[in-house]
C-alpha cells in the first residue's frame, strides 16, 4: 500500500504532492506538455526533504507566481515566472488558493526538516547514497563519481 500525500499543489504545470520525506513534482496535463514538450515531458521528479537548502513562493499578481525549490547542484531559474514554466523544480501557481497551499507546504516542510534534524542528527549512510543517485540521475555527476562515493560509503 503506498503512502497517501500529506497536502498536494495542482499548479498550472504541475503538481506538488509533499510526503513526509520528499516531495514529488508531477508533470500532467496540457500547460506540462506545451512547456516540456509532447514527446518527453519531464514526467515525475522526487525531492528528498534533506536535499531542500531553499523553497522560494512568488504569489501571483498581475502575472503567474511559483513555488520553487532549491537543491544542491540545481540550476533554478532567478529570473522570474517566464523562466519557472520551464524549471524542473518550480510549479506555476495562478491563484490565491494555490499561493495559500504552497505556502502550506512550505511551512509543513520547514517543520518536518526541523524536527528530523534535532532527531536524526547525522544521516546515514542510506540517506548520503540516496543524495547522490539522485545527483548522478539528475546528471550532476557521472557514474563513476556515484561508484566511488558508493563504494567509500558502504566500506567496500
Amino acid at each position: 500500500m503506498s503512502e497517501e500525500p500529506i497536502k498536494t499543489l495542482n499548479g498550472f504545470n504541475g503538481q506538488v504532492e509533499l510526503y513526509s520525506d520528499k516531495v514529488i513534482i508531477k508533470r500532467k496535463g496540457f500547460a506540462a506538455k506545451m512547456f516540456y514538450g509532447f514527446t518527453n515531458p519531464k514526467g515525475e521528479k522526487t525531492i528528498y526533504l534533506d536535499q531542500i537548502t531553499a523553497i522560494q513562493i512568488k504569489q501571483p499578481y498581475f502575472t503567474s507566481g511559483y513555488m520553487q525549490f532549491t537543491i544542491p547542484g540545481g540550476i533554478e531559474s532567478r529570473t522570474g515566472v517566464f523562466d519557472a514554466t520551464r524549471d524542473e523544480n518550480s510549479v506555476v501557481i495562478q491563484s490565491k488558493q494555490q499561493y495559500e497551499i504552497a505556502s502550506e507546504i512550505k511551512n509543513i516542510i520547514e517543520k518536518l526538516r526541523s524536527s528530523s534534524s534535532v532527531t536524526a542528527g547525522v544521516s546515514s549512510n542510506a540517506d548520503e547514497l540516496r543524495k547522490f543517485k539522485q545527483l548522478m540521475d539528475d546528471g550532476i555527476i557521472s557514474k563513476e563519481e556515484f561508484e566511488q562515493k558508493k563504494k567509500q560509503l558502504l566500506g567496500a
